[in-house]
């Protein structure tokens, strides 16, 4: 078996001779290279070359002057230029064990996919090395939003963020990928439909040096999320959009004829909810609606959030007219602005969710899904 490790580097001299040896060890019985696509402003690549003089394998080393997308540019970098089709990714800091490659390199060999992540959220993989708690939860809660974005291509990834995984790059075309910072692995997830496996691993403590992470890091990694998503939240905000106004105008008109703030709030939230619901199943998540819950529980889960985040909402608007006095309208406005993340994140994480199938499903289960059969289209009305 033939494989490129492809590793990108920044700054990580101290680490690149124990780094090159536990590849080495690590891939004994495979026919391997070492490739690291270097960024660095210090002495890695001389510490590189220097190393490659006495390493058993062959070790490449290609440094960029212009650091073009930063680590997950670095990584396309790599995989265009490995010898191998099947690459192996990986950090230089040694927090993702080199131990472990042959288990990706197994699993890949079993021959039903193209991609193997190994995940720190799957099994009996762990996250020991992140810093700190706080870490730790910005970890997940970014693998939960992610997997929010996009819950049929990732349905199958329970540590899409990671930076460990195996490749077959004929699998994917490597002009089409734009990488922005760290987050390689999302970029080839979430641009096509790909067979994704998985390994547990445990993330280790760094070998020498700091964490590269930063808040710039983490701007680019938003940045790289909503460029991969934009098309479907900004046709969600569109059709959010579309019913905040036909909400303000309901509002408006009955306030006009008389009617209480509040019946007028109640009436223009319920109809726009109905009519939102709608629209996003024809034009926003139409693409996962095949592997979500059926029609009538996903109206019934997107009408039961709506209407709850509406009771929140309502007495919020009342305090901001009675504290602020402002007219409904623009009370109404700022609520309906605030309310927006959350309702995406909820139809993504729950009302369009993949169905599971594991477990055997209970009467109860059994009752929904016939209701979810017999349940009229809108295709059909």
């Amino acid at each position: 078996m033939q494989v490129t490790v492809v590793v990108p580097t920044y700054n990580e001299a101290p680490n690149v001779a124990e780094l090159v040896r536990r590849i080495v060890a690590g891939t004994d019985r495979l026919v391997a290279e070492i490739l690291l696509v270097d960024d660095s402003t210090d002495d890695t690549p001389q510490v590189i070359e220097r190393v490659a003089r006495t390493a058993p394998v062959p070790v490449r080393v290609i440094h960029r002057d212009v650091p073009t997308g930063g680590l997950g540019g670095a990584v396309a970098v790599g995989l265009a230029a490995a010898v191998s089709d099947v690459c192996v990714v990986m950090d230089g800091d040694l927090q993702h064990p080199p131990e472990d490659i042959p288990a990706l390199v197994s699993r890949y060999l079993q021959g039903d996919v193209d991609v193997v992540v190994a995940s720190r959220y799957g099994g009996e993989g762990a996250a020991g090395g992140l810093a700190d708690r706080t870490r730790i939860l910005v970890s997940r809660a970014s693998t939960h939003v992610t997997k929010a974005m996009f819950p049929k291509r990732l349905r199958d990834v329970s540590d899409p963020m990671t930076g460990f995984f195996l490749i077959d790059r004929r699998s994917v075309d490597l002009s089409q990928l734009r990488p922005q910072g760290f987050k390689i692995l999302l970029e080839i997830l979430a641009r096509r439909p790909m067979r994704v496996g998985e390994i547990p691993f445990s993330f280790a403590d760094r070998h020498a040096g700091a964490s590269k992470a930063s808040f710039r890091q983490g701007i680019h990694f938003l940045s790289q999320l909503t460029a991969l998503r934009f098309g479907k939240m900004s046709l969600f905000a569109i059709i959010g959009g579309l019913g905040a106004v036909a909400n303000l105008a309901i509002v408006w008109a009955l306030s006009q004829l008389g009617v209480a703030d509040v019946v007028a709030m109640i009436i223009a939230a319920e109809t726009t909810i109905i009519a939102n619901f709608a629209l996003q199943e024809r034009f926003v998540f139409q693409d996962v609606k095949a592997d979500a819950s059926g029609l009538a529980t996903r109206f019934v889960k997107s009408f039961a959030f709506n209407n709850a985040e509406l009771v929140v909402r309502i007495p919020i608007t009342a305090l901001i007219i009675s504290n602020w006095h402002i007219s409904v309208v623009i009370a109404t406005g700022i609520t309906l602005v605030a309310a927006f993340i959350l309702r995406f994140l909820f139809h993504s994480l729950v009302v369009y969710a993949p169905r599971r199938t594991s477990a055997p499903a209970s009467p109860a289960r059994k009752l929904v899904e016939e209701l979810d059969r017999q349940a009229i289209s809108p295709g059909e009305l």
